[in-house]
């Protein structure tokens, strides 16, 4: 009877971490934004998905490279039996390509940092809502960034509580097929949270 007993308090104590979270009521809340974004499940999808893309544009430039040192090699072995003319235009077209070939790679790196830029600010588009929601179940009147704040108790950070919902409500998220128009990214949380008239805010009519 007692093993049993014993079973079950054990089940609840090892149940009790993963249930949900929640902050206690406050005027003021503060956030860790990069955190929240790096340690859910949306942020470390991002990070794998730009680790690989970039690990292949590297495998892909290193490739490049190496077949070009070999092609600009042959040319100047064969440069001895050419006529000089012939070989000023083959070497102008090689540069040509070169530098085509490079412009090419380096707007592959740019749009991966795109794709990262766009994805961030598509995660804060996905997180507002939640964010908004543990406002208004504290009642607070602001979100501020930690980074910004001298001295706080553990209790008014929201930020762990922020990650589980949202892991909970959006979890990896895959992007999109076609991402479209990169996102307008939001001012800091607490500029957004401050900016949102309350119930008491007179009417401009």
């Amino acid at each position: 009877m007692c093993r049993a007993a014993c079973a079950v308090v054990a089940a609840l104590m090892v149940a009790t971490p993963t249930m949900a979270q929640t902050v206690q009521p406050s005027p003021v809340l503060t956030l860790d934004q990069d955190r929240m974004y790096t340690a859910s499940a949306f942020g470390k999808r991002v990070q794998a998905d730009l680790q690989q893309s970039s690990r292949l544009l590297s495998d892909e430039n290193r490739k490049i490279e190496s077949a070009l040192e070999e092609e600009e090699s042959r040319l100047t072995l064969e440069r001895a039996d050419m006529d000089p003319a012939e070989f000023r235009k083959l070497a102008t077209d090689f540069d040509e390509r070169v530098t085509g070939i490079r412009r090419a790679q380096a707007a592959k790196s740019d749009n991966i940092r795109k794709q990262a830029e766009a994805e961030r600010a598509r995660f804060f588009e996905l997180a507002f809502p939640i964010l908004l929601e543990l406002v208004e179940e504290t009642g607070a009147v602001a979100v501020l960034n930690n980074a910004a704040v001298i001295f706080s108790i553990r209790q008014i950070d929201i930020t762990d509580v922020v990650i589980e919902r949202i892991d909970a409500s959006v979890g990896a998220a895959p992007p999109p097929v076609d991402t479209g128009p990169l996102p307008v990214p939001r001012p800091n949380v607490e500029d957004q949270i401050d900016e949102t008239p309350s119930e008491d805010a007179p009417s401009d009519n």
